[in-house]
């Protein structure tokens, strides 16, 4: 699909949807083709991607503290023991579920979700933009 079909479809900014997208192709997810026939399509299926995966490349860590990720981990400056600190052990039982959840839910499966809804109805589906 081209940048500016998908910002007129979902009434984005095109020049955000280019740093999405350029972000979500230097990790795989997507390729650009150029050309009359060009635009964007998904680098795999639908089903072998991801929320977990979209959610990390374009927003970083899941926890909601530095002290509780897994893979942005940072202490916190004001925790004496974070061994023992009620807050991390909550904000890591939050990181955990999220990613329970994230982390096996692919893009078909959300966008199978959505059209039950009728959230999307209309939508051109993940397989519609796996290449031939």
């Amino acid at each position: 699909m081209l940048v500016s079909e998908i910002a007129e479809r979902e009434q984005a900014p095109r020049k955000f949807l280019e740093l999405i997208l350029l972000d979500l192709k230097r990790h795989g997810l997507v390729f650009s083709q150029r050309g009359k026939q060009g635009g964007y399509a998904l680098a795999k299926a639908p089903s072998e991607i991801t929320i977990g995966e979209v959610i990390r490349i374009l927003d970083g860590p899941l926890a909601p503290l530095p002290c509780a990720s897994l893979t942005g981990y940072r202490r916190c400056l004001d925790c004496d023991d974070e061994e023992i600190c009620p807050v991390r052990a909550v904000m890591r039982r939050v990181r955990d579920a999220m990613a329970e959840i994230v982390d096996n839910t692919t893009i078909a499966d959300a966008t199978a979700a959505a059209a039950e809804d009728g959230v999307i109805a209309g939508l051109v589906t993940g397989e519609d933009l796996i290449p031939g």
